[in-house]
């Protein structure tokens, strides 16, 4: 049990993506929003998505509403990234991100940027290419 607090705790909600995994996705994709940037003061799910977003949600509880809302911007023909843990057995992932043309699990345990230790769950890339 307590190893499921730690995996599916949500103390802190910033976990900045690895400057690496950013720069090879963004070279890939060239990213013009964020709609997860470090500013508490800014909702990005109460906005418009630009043509190419790169999205790194907060993982706690409002995960599987930022999971909804790429996939509503996808169907706008936008193109969504999304940095977010492997939970493949959860309606959200049911219901958006088998919708997703792409997945690309990532091998290993990400290290965030900032962080001690690596992540104690599996990652992956999801990827809606707009067609705009």
């Amino acid at each position: 049990m307590a190893l499921n607090r730690v995996v599916f705790s949500s103390v802190r909600l910033d976990w900045r993506t690895p400057e690496a995994l950013y720069r090879e996705l963004n070279e890939e994709f060239r990213f013009d929003f964020d709609p997860c940037p470090p500013n508490p003061g800014f909702d990005g799910l109460r906005v418009a998505w630009g043509r190419s977003n790169f999205v790194n949600p907060p993982y706690g509880r409002e995960l599987p509403k930022w999971v909804a809302k790429a996939h509503a911007e996808a169907e706008l023909g936008k193109t969504v990234v999304m940095l977010i843990p492997s939970r493949t057995d959860t309606r959200w992932w049911h219901d958006h991100i088998m919708a997703a043309p792409q997945i690309r699990f990532l091998r290993g345990r990400l290290r965030f940027q900032g962080a001690k230790h690596n992540a104690p769950f599996p990652s992956c890339v999801v990827i809606w290419r707009g067609e705009s």
